[in-house]
């Protein structure tokens, strides 16, 4: 699924250290929770085209999936929807990747005191796909296509391509902006993935602000 193949390229492939902080990554994640239950058909946007709402409330055979589309109660804005998918996101993908064998999770404690987790990659195999498809894309060197176009926009909108792959840090952005307004998925996905896509990227600056104000306040 889109959020475990993202969740992937948010780890060091040898390591397993989390390359990107955690607001960041909770929202990504959420966003792309967000784009596979569009893509599922259970939700689309309202006639007025602002809201999202659940239009077909048959059961997911992901529990994952399903869980998180219970949270949407009501026809919400993209950002609400963001906000409730964001809650546990993070762990729910990692569990998920821990059931398939991908990672294993390890509970550690940071200066012995702090708890804290480490990942472990099991199936180096499988990350290296999704970071070679990825990274294909990002550098040019193919056309993107649903997935690839989705996980290059969700790491653009949280400025994490550079992060996560080597290489020209503009050439990259510059790509992944060309990548964001194209045209590589159907009407219904594409609409979503703006919308995900201006409301993280909203959210980011949000928290950015409150860090500024606070460091300014503080000094």
């Amino acid at each position: 699924m889109l959020p475990e193949d993202l969740m992937l390229l948010f780890l060091d492939e040898e390591t397993g250290r989390v390359l990107m902080d955690t607001t960041s990554i909770h929202n990504a994640l959420a966003g792309a929770v967000l784009l596979e239950l569009v893509q599922s058909g259970r939700v689309a946007f309202d006639e007025d085209g602002k809201r999202l709402a659940v239009v077909d409330p048959t059961p997911l055979p992901n529990e994952f999936l399903q869980e998180s589309l219970s949270r949407l109660t009501k026809p919400m804005k993209p950002q609400q929807a963001v906000e409730k998918l964001r809650i546990h996101v993070r762990d729910n993908v990692m569990a998920q990747l821990e059931g398939r064998g991908v990672l294993s999770v390890e509970k550690t404690k940071m200066l012995g005191i702090f708890p804290t987790k480490s990942y472990v990659i099991q199936d180096v195999e499988a990350v290296s796909e999704i970071r070679d498809a990825v990274g294909n894309v990002a550098l040019g060197h193919r056309a993107p296509d649903e997935r690839t176009g989705a996980l290059i926009s969700l790491l653009y909108a949280v400025k994490g391509l550079h992060k996560v792959f080597d290489g020209d840090k503009r050439e990259m952005n510059a790509r992944a902006e060309e990548i964001a307004a194209g045209q590589w998925a159907g009407i219904a996905v594409k609409k979503a993935m703006e919308a995900v896509q201006a409301t993280i990227m909203m959210m980011m600056m949000v928290v950015a602000s409150t860090v500024a104000a606070t460091s300014v306040s503080s000094s």
